[in-house]
């Protein structure tokens, strides 16, 4: 199979699994509140059992992408990391008891620490100016994921049977649907993924260049060659000329390639590597800053949401699922909208338009749903505003983010450098539930460390501004066969 085939089959692979995490994500958060009381569960279990997925990704992350860094093998991780994903969620499914479902989200978040290598992966081949579509498209997926979840929830929430001793109800079918939608990506993975490298296009390449030009030179060689006509019949001439050439050392066109020296096929990526130099610098650190406060907040707001409609507007898990799912449209629109974007301006401008709509969309939360007055339409119009606005600047900063991320870090680590950044994006998502589930009903105190932290944020990126972006490279004619 030719490498632009498998390109193509391992790209919509990586973006099958980045859809199979939204639906999951999107299946089982807006019925486990419910479950979680089915179990007498106490409030504050809700944001544990969110947190617990989060922390798991985000020990897992680092290590699956420091793994892919050395070995270069992301196949054998995604499938190593998806055994995580059907155990847990088959814990689920089984649902005995309030801890057993906390352990299951335990485990199934380690699957999702796999993410770091795929995105060390898409950086190591793709170009730096096709980073953000790229990014932009795999993000749109997991959205998607958000948007085609609570369609599956709405049939979900109808099976009522008994498989063995497992009942399978509206609480416990989103586990076993999603086990087994990850036992099916097993196989995918499995036939339609493979370890390609920007190297293997080249030697395509130049295989097939090669066999071009010898096609060439075997069409116009002359039947009788020049050093045949010197000599007179049935002499050996040419040969005793061409032995006496290759004794004198003549003929060094034809002497094989150098081959690269055994210490930089042999050395570590990590060889020179310094967490210190690469993570502590102003804009790097400013680029985690978002991936967290962004995070933070917009997992708060969504634990925040399910108790907050069951309070105010009496939502089940049927009004749930259709909000998950207009709002998974929007945030397709945006991650479109934002790919279109990014060919246009730089990814700098793209975040501080994300930062802007964040600023915009927390302000109003702690104005009108802080403490929501009016009727019934009124406030429900508030919290739909709130809501849109907080999801619109999403793929605004994710995307611009994690693309001047991969630019401005090293390319030969990106897997342990991209799960770094998810551990980051990681503790938040431990946070923001835990932040939230302690006071959902003090929402003054819960928003307002939203806004601070969001001040902060954009304080940081105006006087940073200057450094985000991309380092200028200047090519090297000489070295740069050697450091490809």
């Amino acid at each position: 199979m030719d490498y632009r085939r498998k390109r193509r089959l391992t790209f919509f692979t990586i973006g099958l699994i980045f859809l199979l995490s939204g639906i999951e994500y999107a299946v089982i958060l807006p019925t486990i509140w419910r479950y979680l009381q089915t179990l007498n569960a106490a409030p504050y279990f809700l944001g544990l059992s969110l947190s617990a997925f989060s922390f798991s990704g985000l020990l897992a992350g680092p290590l699956f992408g420091f793994w892919s860094d050395r070995t270069l093998a992301t196949k054998k991780i995604i499938l190593f990391a998806n055994v995580f994903e059907i155990v847990g969620n088959f814990m689920y499914f089984m649902g005995y008891s309030k801890w057993l479902l906390l352990c299951s989200r335990l485990v199934a978040g380690i699957g999702t620490g796999a993410g770091s290598s795929i995105f060390g992966f898409l950086t190591r081949n793709t170009a730096p100016e096709d980073r953000s579509t790229v990014f932009a498209a795999v993000m749109a997926c997991r959205q998607a994921g958000l948007l085609i979840g609570p369609a599956f929830n709405i049939f979900l929430r109808l099976c009522n049977f008994q498989i063995g001793p497992f009942t399978v109800n509206k609480y416990t079918s989103p586990g076993l649907f999603m086990c087994l939608l990850w036992i099916l990506l097993q196989f995918v993975v499995l036939f339609m993924y493979w370890d390609f490298t920007p190297q293997d296009e080249t030697r395509q390449r130049n295989g097939v260049e090669r066999e071009e030009v010898e096609q060439e030179e075997e069409e116009g060689k002359p039947l009788v060659g020049p050093n045949e006509l010197t000599g007179s019949y049935g002499t050996v001439t040419s040969v005793q000329s061409r032995t006496s050439s290759v004794a004198n050392g003549d003929v060094t066109h034809v002497s094989p390639p150098p081959s690269p020296p055994p210490e930089e096929v042999s050395s570590s990526p990590f060889r020179n590597f310094s967490a210190s130099r690469e993570f502590l610098r102003e804009e790097v650190v400013v680029l985690l800053a978002a991936q967290f406060i962004t995070l933070f907040n917009q997992t708060a707001l969504e634990t925040m949401v399910t108790p907050l409609t069951q309070k105010f507007f009496n939502f089940g898990e049927l009004e749930n699922s259709i909000m998950y799912c207009l709002c998974g449209v929007e945030v397709i629109a945006g991650f479109l909208f934002v790919r279109w974007l990014s060919k246009r301006v730089a990814e700098r401008v793209v975040l501080a338009v994300g930062l802007i709509l964040c600023n915009i969309s927390c302000v109003w939360c702690l104005i009108f749903l802080a403490n929501p007055q009016g009727g019934f339409a009124w406030q429900l119009a508030e919290f739909i505003i709130g809501v849109f606005l907080q999801v619109l600047g999403l793929p605004f900063v994710a995307v611009a983010q994690v693309s001047l991320f991969s630019k401005i870090t090293s390319e030969k680590t990106q897997g342990f450098s991209q799960g770094i950044r998810r551990s980051v994006g990681g503790l938040a998502t431990i946070l923001g539930p835990l932040w939230a589930g302690g006071l959902t009903f003090n929402l003054y105190v819960m928003l307002g460390l939203m806004m601070g932290l969001l001040a902060l944020l954009t304080i940081m990126m105006v006087v940073s501004y200057e450094r985000l972006v991309a380092p200028v490279t200047v090519d090297n004619p000489t070295g740069s066969e050697s450091e490809d």
